[in-house]
């Protein structure tokens, strides 16, 4: 296959990590509206928020047994309009049970959406011979950005969930539909049908490390979205305004540290680039601890975003080097502790900062992403065949 269609195959599947970016962004950012919008209490909207990620768990593990039918392209160019209009769903409705069956269809099919996502992006990346799977999740925090400026758009002129969210389903999926044609996956023909021989194959054992991996970052990245604003103004002192800043810093330090590191991993090794992140998100959650004003808890969160930015996708890609003959499984698996991180994370600091004090909860997930120091070796398990920039591509399966 021509290195012309991996491009296209590579820019196409970009373009899906965008999308789901803006989408995902569209919904998170607009909970309070939603919680308006159907009257849903405090004390009910956590279950509607949990049972998100436990759905798109579910969605996951079912994707897992889906894909040695049909390929993951083929996950992902169905998966992605569903998301798409299960979020229109969530601004059309009216009743109560009309957003708990649009939640809970965004849910399972946004499960079924990062894995084959992630999966193609993992095999794309074999095919290249060298890392670009930074480059994919750049795709996706650039999304995150646009999608959270059209909601504080949105929330600023206090327009209808629908009327935020139809503008945006009516560009996104026609483009995704549209571009999934040019989708490509790099395993060759043997490799494939050896992923479906041996799928049952991988060993959780050795799966563990990158799954605790996988949780650590996740808390670390739902502290950040759920306690960055009430941190910086009810422990620092900022003013309401600026409480809305750390998260949007975070974003955007998110999209640079990926869009460089695929350099990094290139040079220096996926090992060394997950020590360097690790130890700088670690910094970044202990400058927020001890930050004595809004400002340095800002510069905090800056390096939070450029330290932990690294480890997701390259927790995905050391999957793949892993199990290189059953590597959709593994990330089908891998990616269930995506939600079980951000289950998790959020909990996990309110209840710390309840019962002792939200300076020393930030101190929790600091030494959870230091402990990603402990499994750094598992990111070096790479085999030879697939090590380096100066191979030939594989011959890729076309979409």
């Amino acid at each position: 296959m021509t290195d012309a269609r991996l491009r296209h195959g590579r820019a196409s599947l970009a373009l899906s990590f965008l999308v789901q970016g803006v989408t995902f962004a569209l919904l998170v950012t607009r909970i309070p509206a939603i919680q308006d919008r159907y009257g849903i209490s405090d004390g009910l909207l956590p279950v509607f928020l949990a049972a998100v990620p436990i759905l798109a768990g579910v969605g996951s593990v079912v994707t897992e047994k889906v894909v040695a039918r049909a390929r993951p392209r083929v996950v992902l160019r169905w998966a992605q309009p569903v998301v798409l209009l299960a979020l229109l769903g969530v601004g059309a409705g009216s009743e109560l049970w009309q957003a708990a069956v649009a939640l809970g269809v965004f849910g399972l099919s946004v499960g079924a959406l990062d894995a084959s996502m992630n999966m193609m992006g993992v095999s794309l990346q074999r095919a290249y011979g060298r890392s670009i799977m930074l480059g994919f999740h750049a795709a996706y925090s650039m999304g995150g950005i646009a999608g959270a400026s059209v909601a504080w758009a949105g929330a600023h002129w206090d327009l209808p969930l629908l009327v935020s969210y139809l503008p945006a389903v009516v560009v996104l999926l026609p483009a995704a539909f549209i571009g999934s044609r040019w989708y490509v996956e790099g395993k060759a023909e043997g490799e494939r049908q050896g992923a479906e021989r041996q799928g049952g194959s991988v060993s959780f054992k050795l799966l563990m490390p990158l799954c605790l991996v996988m949780s650590f970052a996740y808390i670390g990245d739902s502290t950040v979205s759920n306690w960055s604003a009430k941190y910086l103004q009810d422990v620092l002192g900022g003013s309401e305004q600026l409480s809305t800043v750390p998260y949007n810093v975070y974003m955007v330090t998110t999209l640079l540290g990926r869009a460089v590191g695929d350099f990094g991993v290139r040079r220096f090794g996926a090992v060394a680039v997950v020590r360097f992140g690790s130890v700088l998100a670690a910094a970044g959650f202990a400058v927020v601890a001890v930050a004595s004003g809004a400002w340095i808890g800002m510069l905090g969160f800056t390096l939070l975003g450029l330290g932990l930015c690294v480890i997701v996708p390259q927790t995905f890609a050391a999957a793949g080097r892993m199990f290189p003959g059953a590597s959709d499984t593994a990330i089908a698996r891998l990616n269930v502790f995506n939600y079980v991180g951000f289950l998790v994370g959020s909990p996990l600091v309110g209840a710390l900062g309840d019962a002792w004090n939200y300076r020393g909860a930030m101190l929790v997930p600091m030494v959870l992403v230091l402990a990603t120091l402990a499994y750094a070796k598992s990111f070096g398990s790479e085999p030879a065949r697939y090590g380096g920039g100066h191979e030939r591509p594989h011959t890729v399966d076309v979409g």
